[in-house]
């Protein structure tokens, strides 16, 4: 998998020193023996397949048993935040955005990588290296449509503002920050400036009158029932709803996908802190990165995880729109991350 190219210079050397600096990071000279490990996920379909993938095959033969907190990403880092002075943490591994991760170490809360427990962390790609998390899988977003409805593929995200699409374009509440920044990449706005798009999007509001739904899986349902036709979201997940036969197909943007990247970090006061380590480990090997990307249509994250040529073409990305992402200022959308939800709820939801 050809990635290399989608990554300015500066953040593959940036890694790359980020990974030789790890391994120097000091850890208890004995890890307490530990038979359990708390994993604060999504549910739904990532809860199954860490199970089927990660948690059946490769923990339960260690005697690891595997206990998922399931709740929002905002609940997780609440627990987090709240318990970052306490002997305990609410769990031991969190799953979350890049972006998430980003803000929690920030504050403070997790633990950096330990790579002498993580051997597997060499494989990591360079540009996805960071010293407080673990990308897990990733992919970008890209417009997902209904090829019966929408005959040519569209161009651009300005395509969703089509007239002839009135009623049709569904948006995911969670994806409030996304929804804003691909309007703000055709009004004038940057990776580091979403203020256009808010203007943008109430032209949407008044032209579209598109649908706004509380989920991934109900906007999928809107996707199978056609009450929708047209949507911005990740491609694994166009991939996913394609495989369980809902009728779409998925189109990169002449502005450039932005990449997403689901991170597993652990807690610092994590209490079962040895199991979380070889819980991180087991995610990284290839077969539990391969099984993923069959099933869930998110890319590996290690190179040593080879994917069908079949695959590769259905959920990758080409070396020019590698070339073209568009990479997150996680700055800039840490601290405008409130503001953002504000304006969401009360000026284009309201």
């Amino acid at each position: 998998m050809a990635i290399s190219g989608g990554w300015t210079r500066r953040g593959v050397l940036a890694g790359a020193a980020a990974a030789t600096g790890l391994a120097a990071i000091g850890r208890p000279a004995a890890a307490a023996a530990c038979s359990q490990v708390v994993i604060g996920t999504w549910g739904g379909d990532y809860q199954r397949l860490i199970a089927a993938h990660i948690e059946k095959p490769l923990m339960d033969p260690q005697r690891i048993e595997a206990i998922h907190d399931v709740g929002t990403s905002s609940a997780r880092k609440t627990k987090l935040l709240a318990g970052r002075g306490a002997r305990r943490a609410a769990m031991d591994i969190a799953c979350l955005s890049d972006l998430d991760t980003f803000e929690l170490n920030q504050a403070g809360v997790l633990a950096p990588i330990d790579t002498g427990r993580v051997p597997s962390h060499a494989n990591l790609l360079k540009p996805l290296v960071r010293p407080f998390a673990i990308a897990h899988i990733y992919s970008a977003k890209v417009i997902v449509y209904n090829p019966a409805k929408i005959k040519a593929a569209p161009q651009s995200f300005n395509d969703l503002w089509d007239p002839k699409y009135k009623g049709r374009v569904g948006l995911v509440d969670g994806h409030y920050a996304q929804n804003i920044e691909s309007a703000a990449l055709i009004s004038g706005g940057s990776m580091s400036d979403y203020e256009p798009g808010k203007a943008k999007l109430l032209e949407l509001k008044k032209l579209s009158e598109p649908k706004v739904y509380p989920s991934n899986e109900a906007l999928a349902a809107a996707l199978k029932s056609e009450e929708i036709w047209i949507t911005l979201m990740f491609k694994a997940r166009g991939f996913m709803w394609k495989k369980s036969g809902i009728p779409v197909e998925s189109a990169t943007p002449k502005e450039g996908a932005t990449p997403y990247i689901s991170d597993m970090a652990v807690a610092r006061n994590a209490e079962n802190a040895d199991c979380a380590w070889k819980y991180m480990e087991a995610m990284l090997k290839p077969e539990a990165q391969v099984g993923f990307a069959d099933q869930m249509g998110y890319l590996p994250t290690v190179t040593n995880a080879k994917l069908p040529a079949d695959l590769q073409k259905e959920i990758g990305f080409s070396e020019a729109e590698i070339a073209a992402f568009n990479l997150p200022d996680y700055g800039y959308v840490a601290k405008n991350a409130a503001p953002l939800l504000e304006w969401w709820n009360k000026s284009f939801k309201g």
